[in-house]
């Protein structure tokens, strides 16, 4: 017996799943037959982003950690000399207390 949560979930029992193929991530239907409801698996899985050859998945994945390295090397340039404001952060700290 499965209960409704306060977020209207429910959860599939473990061997209705396994009889039936349903895994994480599978979509299934709720469809009203009268005074009951019937539960349908989605038949066809969507694909993921990038298909299901793993050797492709990998190649798309050393592509993008490649650019993540580049973009990290860019961003650890020296940061621009910052100009004389008259002012440092100390002073603002220091406003209003007895020297």
């Amino acid at each position: 017996m499965a209960k409704v949560t306060t977020k209207l979930q429910v959860t599939v029992p473990k061997a209705i799943a396994e009889q039936y193929g349903i895994h994480p991530g599978d979509d299934i239907e709720w469809v009203p037959a009268g005074e009951a409801v019937r539960v349908h698996k989605k038949t066809r899985r969507p694909p993921g982003p990038v298909g299901g050859d793993i050797a492709r998945r990998l190649e798309f994945f050393d592509l993008a950690t490649e650019r993540q390295h580049t973009r990290q090397k860019k961003a650890r340039r020296t940061p621009a000399k910052t100009r004389d404001r008259g002012w440092r952060r100390e002073d603002v700290y220091e406003r209003g207390h007895p020297r």
